[in-house]
């Protein structure tokens, strides 16, 4: 079983948004996401630590400005903390193992897929192709990616 955690090597290879959103819970600008758009099959991991977060299977456009998944790939992956920043209540979701900020989860995603909407910021993922992620070490994951493209 692979340990996904934080190192001082993974924070040093974070370029400055990416250390803003993950390390001192910042967002990234609406519709400015390097994988709002990306369709791709593939796995969605931790930028700091690889830890698998979300499939392409589940990824959905909520029209929010940032990629929005039904649910994590694993609920172990992720953790999920009440945040009344910026005067609302909201649900942080940060990653399990190295404690990333992703985003945060609302109660208004497709109801026919558990209805969540888990609102993530691209600079706290690192996308891996379908075609990558058994070199990778994800082959485990292949089965749960969306293989139409």
């Amino acid at each position: 079983m692979t340990d996904y955690r934080k190192t001082d090597a993974a924070i040093a290879a974070l370029n400055p948004e990416q250390f803003h959103v993950t390390q001192q819970s910042g967002t990234e600008r609406p519709g400015t996401g390097a994988y709002l758009h990306t369709k791709e099959p593939g796995l969605y991991v931790d930028i700091v630590s690889g830890e698998p977060l979300f499939a392409s299977a589940d990824k959905f456009d909520s029209h929010c400005g940032w990629p929005s998944f039904t649910k994590p790939i694993s609920p172990a992956n992720v953790a999920e903390l009440h945040d009344r920043s910026h005067g609302m209540t909201r649900t942080e979701i940060r990653s399990a193992g190295a404690d990333s900020h992703l985003g945060h989860v609302f109660p208004d995603g497709p109801t026919d897929r558990g209805g969540l909407r888990y609102c993530i910021n691209s600079a706290s993922l690192r996308f891996v192709p379908r075609d990558a992620m058994e070199a990778e070490g994800y082959a485990d994951y292949i089965p749960q990616v969306d293989d139409a493209g």
